[in-house]
């Protein structure tokens, strides 16, 4: 799992951002990290936000929690507080400085549901209710407001994110117009790197993906968010779409060599995962659900594992239900295929397809599901 940006947990429709990643901060200690070496007019006009310059100051009123309750302004990729406050007769209040607008949390009481925030040095107002926090209404941010009118302009393509979503090819051709239309007209909006991100996560082709980075301005690419898809792009390139993934054996959980070549002739779902990997069991009933939808149909998953301890990852595939073939090692980040195919982060996949040529990678929720939709009929 990556530090930053992991997107496994923004496939809802309506996800965002900083939701991912402050869920992902706390599941980076786990470790599924190798060790380091409108139309578009409707979808926000996006405006560019605030400058650096000046301050930043929210004021915020909300009900239903207790006198005293802690609030906290967590940093929106690694979960860190940056300033905390009680709260007093319903009221907080927040000062600093950013240095560019960038996603916060505000959370009470260390619990969920959490407030989101695309802040920049503006005088914030927030009020909301403890029953509805994530739905407090937040005025006076530039940056947020573009936030919010572009998720409200794909609201109309929810079904095109959702995990559970039917796939509808004319829906899906519209969102990713009206994506690529509002990275084309904000260029410089700090929001828009959001964008290239929601991009990606449904056009399936890295090299559609970097055609729509290239337009960002140069001070959009060193962002966070900038950061995270020039990685996916770099990491897209390895092994990419038309490529013929290479074969390779490992023992599967009898200890008999299964070969990916053995598997020609098939759709395979090359998952790269681990027992101790929380982010990789998350994922799990997605590809159960494809599966299961699809085993009669020439589909199937050859998970290989980074495990190295044979009996957890025995319990964690029964544990599962992962009733497809796997292999492994057992050595760990040092496993064999996984140094073949330069996998230093786990959930990864490829998809190949009957003639093993990979036709995708790191399709995870919808994104898989609509692949094999549009595949296999």
């Amino acid at each position: 799992m990556k530090r930053t940006f992991l997107f496994l947990f923004l496939f809802a429709a309506a996800a965002t951002v900083s939701e991912n990643l402050f869920a992902q901060g706390a599941k980076t200690k786990a470790g599924a990290k190798a060790p380091a070496k409108a139309p578009a007019k409707n979808a926000a006009s996006a405006k560019p936000a605030a400058p650096a310059t000046g301050e930043f100051n929210i004021t915020g009123s909300v009900t239903g929690f207790t006198e005293g309750t802690t609030v906290e302004l967590l940093n929106g990729q690694t979960g860190a507080t940056e300033l905390s406050t009680p709260l007093k007769n319903g009221n907080f209040s927040f000062k600093g400085k950013m240095e560019r607008p960038d996603f916060k949390i505000i959370l009470f009481n260390r619990q969920q549901p959490y407030i989101t925030v695309f802040l920049d040095n503006s005088n914030v107002n927030i009020t909301g209710d403890k029953a509805t926090i994530d739905k407090s209404k937040i005025i006076g941010s530039p940056s947020h407001t573009a936030f919010e009118q572009f998720n409200n302009s794909l609201e109309p393509y929810k079904d095109v994110f959702a995990p559970d979503g039917n796939y509808d090819e004319a829906q899906h051709a519209k969102a990713m117009k009206l994506i690529y239309d509002f990275v084309v007209d904000n260029k410089a909006a700090y929001i828009t790197p959001l964008a290239v991100i929601r991009y990606h996560q449904i056009a399936d082709d890295v090299n559609k993906t970097e055609t729509l980075y290239n337009m960002l301005d140069p001070k959009l690419k060193v962002t966070a968010m900038g950061q995270y898809i020039a990685q996916q792009i770099a990491e897209g390139k390895i092994n990419g779409n038309g490529t013929i993934l290479p074969d390779f054996a490992q023992a599967d959980t009898s200890g008999k060599p299964v070969s990916l070549s053995s598997l020609r002739g098939n759709y395979v779902l090359v998952d790269f995962w681990a027992s101790w990997c929380g982010p990789c069991r998350q994922e799990n009933p997605n590809l159960v659900a494809a599966f299961n939808k699809y085993k009669d149909k020439k589909f199937t998953v050859l998970g290989v594992s980074l495990d190295k301890a044979k009996e957890a990852w025995i319990d964690a595939i029964h544990m599962d239900g992962l009733k497809w073939t796997h292999i492994s090692d057992l050595q760990g980040w040092q496993n064999s295929v996984a140094q073949q195919f330069q996998i230093f982060n786990i959930p990864q996949n490829f998809l190949i397809d009957p003639d093993g040529k990979v036709i995708g990678k790191n399709l995870r929720g919808p994104a898989l599901e609509r692949k094999l939709a549009r595949l296999i009929k």
